[in-house]
């Protein structure tokens, strides 16, 4: 019998390996023998791999989103004289735009959206009906944790709306409806008074005057003149407030043409545009949408757990918006594979709550 190794298997096995690059980053995790600050653990995801390097790359791009400057680019031939200033140019900041989808409001995620939002790190908002009534519903009463095996049937007859493992009191609804039914009779008294009608983002800026509750981030957007575009307004408990009050009072208007142009406008004009999208469906292609006004945005990250191979856009990877001309080719973009629960705090604090 020989003794002698096969050549073709030794061939396949022991395959030898290109020159490695210079540049190349080998993969290395903390090391925990260490006093780690937050920071630095964060800092470490870059080189640990997979969803943690993703998340690493989401927060080096919100960096150089937070950190750009109108005053870092040469002047072009065809500025505005608007932007010739070397003051204005170095106050001139990149847009953030912000999308999210409404169970985040609903968790805890609430609380960091408000951060962001108090301290305007942003430049305008995205998300669903139950973005914005959640966060309304909150200042009237809490939502609490549950479980995601709850019986249905039992959590109906006990009044008890499940969101994912939370739980919301149908109480709740019924104290949203006493507070907005009355500002929803004087929105239409205003505007029969004045033919103004009303937008998706103006009838959102009154509500959060009318909150007047620094616990609501809608109360911070209209203290800090932030629009919120919702263009499922209509999707949710707020819908049926609308509907059951088009019966005892009917006439109140909505106009969505007003806030599309608001929103493309806003992303037309902007020196350098960034998304920031947490989850899918309308709050994603909404901002996606409007940075196509532009030829795309600068810098984009997603956050969601949604799969392209049905096809769908929430599922979708920036590479599939650079086809479209909704993200630039030469853009900065990652799509975090994840949980936004689990992974935008830790985002957030190693980013903006860094000021």
């Amino acid at each position: 019998m020989s003794t002698a190794v096969p050549a073709e298997a030794s061939a396949a096995v022991l395959q030898p390996s290109e020159p490695i690059s210079d540049s190349a980053i080998s993969v290395q995790g903390p090391d925990l023998e260490k006093k780690l600050s937050l920071q630095e653990l964060l800092k470490s995801y870059e080189r640990i791999g997979f969803q943690a390097s993703s998340l690493g790359r989401a927060i080096d791009i919100v960096n150089r989103m937070r950190k750009w400057r109108l005053s870092d680019q040469p002047i072009s031939v065809d500025e505005s004289e608007d932007y010739l200033s070397p003051e204005i140019r170095a106050q001139t900041r990149c847009d953030i735009f912000l999308g999210y989808t409404s169970n985040l409001i609903s968790s805890g995620l609430r609380e960091v959206i408000l951060y962001l939002v108090k301290h305007k790190h942003v430049a305008a908002i995205v998300t669903t009906a139950g973005g914005i009534e959640e966060d309304f519903i909150k200042c009237l009463g809490k939502t609490y944790l549950a479980d995601f095996n709850m019986d249905g049937a039992d959590l109906r007859s006990r009044g008890m709306n499940r969101i994912g493992n939370l739980v919301v009191p149908n109480d709740n609804y019924c104290k949203f409806e006493d507070w907005l039914l009355p500002i929803l009779d004087t929105m239409l008294a205003e505007q029969q008074a004045t033919g103004e009608v009303w937008s998706p983002s103006s009838f959102i800026r009154r509500l959060g005057k009318e909150i007047n509750n620094e616990e609501s981030v809608y109360y911070w957007a209209y203290k800090n003149d932030i629009p919120v575009f919702c263009p499922a307004l209509t999707d949710g408990s707020l819908g049926d407030m609308i509907y059951f009050h088009s019966f005892r009072n009917p006439g109140l208007i909505l106009d969505i043409v007003r806030d599309i142009r608001a929103l493309n406008e806003l992303s037309r004009k902007s020196k350098k545009a960034g998304m920031i999208i947490l989850g899918g469906g309308v709050c994603k292609h909404q901002i996606a949408n409007a940075m196509l006004i532009r030829n795309g945005a600068d810098y984009s990250v997603y956050i969601n757990t949604g799969q392209e191979f049905d096809g769908s856009d929430s599922g979708a990877r920036p590479d599939e918006a650079v086809s479209w001309g909704k993200i630039r080719a030469d853009a900065e973009s990652v799509k975090v594979f994840a949980d936004a629960t689990l992974v935008f705090p830790l985002l957030v604090a190693a980013t903006f709550a860094q000021d």
